[in-house]
């Protein structure tokens, strides 16, 4: 239930610029601004400023691994 109500809320956030910050592993931590471009059934893809695309798993939000820092 937790993950049908944030994929709701990121479809509302497509195609607007955000600031995001990673946690890796061995606390490397990524910080990015870029506009989440395609919400998939399992991943999403975020269009960074650099013209790179990441994708993510939306339990990496759940988990905290991934935060959209300036909600």
């Amino acid at each position: 239930m937790m993950l049908e109500k944030m994929k709701k809320s990121l479809y509302f956030m497509v195609d607007k610029p955000h600031h995001f910050r990673f946690n890796g592993s061995r606390n490397q931590i990524d910080e990015f601004k870029g506009v989440i471009s395609n919400l998939y059934p399992r991943v999403f893809t975020i269009q960074m400023e650099n013209g790179i695309t990441r994708s993510f798993s939306y339990n990496d939000l759940l988990t905290h691994h991934l935060e959209i820092i300036d909600i």
